[in-house]
């Protein structure tokens, strides 16, 4: 995801013992770079993105996370699992953009 849109900001602390979590829409994608092939090694993630109410949410939309993640073979190979945090920390313009135009048309989401 982080990838595809250059506005989104990752963690990059230290990561600790808890391990990433991904929800149903992003299950089976590389969390740097979105690939669905080959993964390899598990996300860590660090303890103030797995505090509180954000235990076991997707590392890149923050929905509920059913499924661990994991890096993709290219991204282990070129040492991007060793970058810190991967979690997404802000929502994005995108995300914002939608939320204001929803408000201002009066759309409800359902």
């Amino acid at each position: 995801m982080a990838k595809h849109h250059p506005d989104l900001i990752m963690c990059r602390k230290q990561p600790g013992i808890a391990i990433g979590r991904l929800c149903e829409k992003c299950d089976g994608k590389c969390v740097i770079c979105d690939s669905l092939v080959r993964p390899k090694t598990k996300v860590r993630i660090c303890d103030e993105c797995n505090y509180g109410s954000y235990q076991g949410r997707c590392v890149i939309c923050g929905g509920s996370g059913i499924s661990d993640a994991f890096y993709c073979t290219e991204c282990t190979i070129l040492e991007k699992d060793r970058d810190g945090c991967p979690k997404i920390i802000n929502l994005g313009s995108a995300k914002t953009d939608l939320f204001y135009e929803r408000k201002k048309y009066g759309f409800n989401k359902r």
